[in-house]
């Protein structure tokens, strides 16, 4: 799961885990999914120039899909272990939080952020945006939400709760799926901009694609998903068995349904 919704405290302030990801960068790297190339074209030919500010960059994925487009990317990353994947890949990165980063009086005619804006307070994340970006550039901050098949779904969840039992997360999410579950994390987001004062009215795109996975390529990815970077190997797996049995149940692949959501505004000029 990308991002499983938190009950109770708010994603910003479960920071640990945010920075948990680069324990194993490479496999993130290879089995994280990337983004849809119209949802990539339409941020990147709708700004007033070529600078790109990726905020929590991660290992470079969405840095690389925009850097092929032509635009220069600069990534900004809590993580160093995450942050030596994307240098090595290509990718400019600054080692800091975002709220931490200083630009230095720097300038963008993007800031986006892939699978990140819920780790980073939404009206402080916004407010810095603003700083940075010329008047006329977007900030757009986008997930990639999937939605299980039924029996993987109720497999994933069932063995959650069981080796789990104490994670802050809505394991009902997971047999839910789609955006639907996300819009508490997208309307904070939008507030977050409204409330920075800086941005037209936010707006949300959603790109729908499908990927297929063996059980092996999705039992890869399992671990790099913020509610398993931290699990001790045997509880780990116990998630991978109970998992890899549905998908073997299922003829040993299935495709998944995504929807890449876009919560995004623009720089309104500076008066």
């Amino acid at each position: 799961m990308p991002t499983l919704p938190f009950s109770g405290n708010e994603p910003h302030q479960h920071r640990q885990m945010a920075e948990s990801f680069g324990t194993d960068a490479e496999r993130y790297d290879q089995a994280r999914p990337r983004y849809p190339q119209a949802m990539v074209d339409r941020i990147a030919t709708g700004g007033p120039g070529p600078d790109v500010l990726d905020v929590g960059c991660g290992t470079g994925i969405a840095a690389r899909q925009f850097q092929r487009t032509g635009r220069t990317v600069l990534g900004v990353e809590p993580d160093a272990r995450m942050a030596d994947v994307a240098r090595r890949l290509g990718t400019e990165v600054e080692v800091a939080t975002f709220e931490a980063w200083d630009p230095a009086g720097r300038e963008f005619d993007a800031v986006i952020a892939g699978q990140a804006w819920h780790w980073i307070d939404p009206v402080a994340g916004a407010a810095k945006a603003a700083r940075v970006l010329r008047p006329g550039a977007r900030l757009a901050a986008f997930w990639n939400v999937f939605r299980l098949p039924a029996d993987l779904a109720e497999a994933l969840a069932t063995v959650c709760r069981r080796v789990m039992p104490d994670a802050p997360f809505d394991f009902r999410a997971v047999t839910r799926g789609g955006p639907d579950v996300y819009q508490p994390i997208l309307a904070k987001a939008a507030d977050g901009i409204r409330e920075a004062g800086a941005f037209g009215e936010p707006e949300q795109w959603g790109f729908d694609w499908e990927w297929t996975y063996t059980r092996d390529a999705w039992l890869e990815q399992i671990p790099t998903q913020g509610a398993f970077t931290r699990l001790p190997p045997a509880e780990l797996a116990e998630v991978l068995e109970g998992v890899g049995a549905a998908i073997d149940a299922m003829g040993g692949s299935f495709t998944m349904p995504y929807t890449t959501v876009v919560i995004t505004a623009t720089r309104t000029a500076v008066s």
